[in-house]
């Protein structure tokens, strides 16, 4: 424990309490919430909000009628709860709840919590699209463009840029790494065994720059990464999906895009299409540069036959 730190049990959490302290387990705005809140809470309050802090899976697609039922108290009783919290309205207190139970997930937990919902599958399938559809509204409605023409200057100044995603987000990194391959930059996206990764990451220093994706709480080998390319002087950029998760505690600089979803694998509509922003920053940061490329690309794929042509429509245009 860092020096001087204490700490606090809530909601299920064992944390330091100390503002030099760094916690593997950092607290959600929801938790942080509940924390200041400890002493204006009856107990009979305080119990409620630990029930619902432990298990969001049970309750974040709740209405407040819907959770007051689920809890056995009155909705009054709800809404006088979360205005001790400093909400204003319940829809800013589920919102919370949403972020809470998605730094929380596993794919076990995303399906028991969906597993509970009555729907049909077909209602399911609707339901999982409105999802990605709501999750790239957000992302529509809050992307700071000023941050990402920022970083595509980033990668245009960097002699080498590594892309750190981990299993899922493994098909994230290699997307973004040869859209900037296309264009012209030293970008690559490691994939293989931690070492690999790490081995990768020793060879960067500050003229170079790594990008880290990852979700939710963060898989370990993408939050080592960031954190040894930190240590080196290697500026870093972090995808992730809201401000407390570590990958945004730790990089210098960060965009976020909810992967919330009732599919165990998660949704990357939105995180896709925050990668495709970036390399249009990229291409219309240097336009002329960028042509030149792709010109080039494009005529050695035509004279390598890299595009498929039947044989009959080969045959019927030699005949026209």
């Amino acid at each position: 424990m860092a020096p001087g730190g204490s700490l606090v049990h809530f909601g299920g959490i064992r944390v330091e309490n100390s503002a030099s302290a760094t916690a593997s387990h950092a607290l959600t705005a929801l938790e942080s919430r509940f924390a200041r809140a400890q002493s204006n809470l009856n107990p009979s309050r305080r119990k409620l909000l630990r029930m619902i802090l432990e298990n969001p899976e049970d309750t974040y697609y709740l209405s407040s009628r819907e959770l007051a039922k689920h809890y056995q108290v009155d909705a009054a009783t709800i809404v006088r709860t979360i205005q001790v919290l400093g909400y204003r309205k319940f829809a800013e207190f589920v919102a919370d709840l949403r972020t809470h139970f998605v730094t929380r997930i596993t794919p076990y937990t995303v399906l028991k919590a969906a597993s509970k919902e009555k729907r049909t599958v077909a209602d399911r399938i609707r339901h999982n699209m409105e999802l990605d559809l709501r999750n790239l509204q957000a992302l529509q409605s809050t992307v700071d463009p000023v941050r990402l023409v920022a970083l595509s200057k980033q990668v245009k100044r960097a002699r080498r840029v590594l892309v750190v995603g981990i299993d899922l987000a493994a098909a994230l990194s290699w997307y973004l790494a040869y859209g900037l391959m296309t264009l012209g930059f030293a970008a690559d996206a490691p994939t293989g065994s931690t070492g690999n990764v790490q081995r990768r990451v020793r060879t960067l220093n500050s003229k170079d720059l790594l990008i880290a994706i990852s979700f939710g709480q963060c898989l370990r080998d993408t939050v080592e990464a960031a954190q040894r390319a930190k240590k080196q002087g290697v500026p870093t950029f972090g995808i992730t999906d809201n401000e407390t998760t570590p990958i945004a505690r730790i990089c210098d600089n960060s965009c976020f895009a909810s992967v919330a979803s009732p599919a165990f694998v998660g949704s990357y509509v939105a995180p896709l299409s925050l990668l495709g922003a970036i390399l249009m920053a990229c291409a219309h940061t240097q336009t002329a540069r960028a042509l030149k490329l792709l010109r080039r690309s494009e005529e050695e794929d035509r004279a390598d036959h890299r595009w498929y042509q039947s044989t009959n429509s080969g045959a019927r245009q030699a005949h026209e």
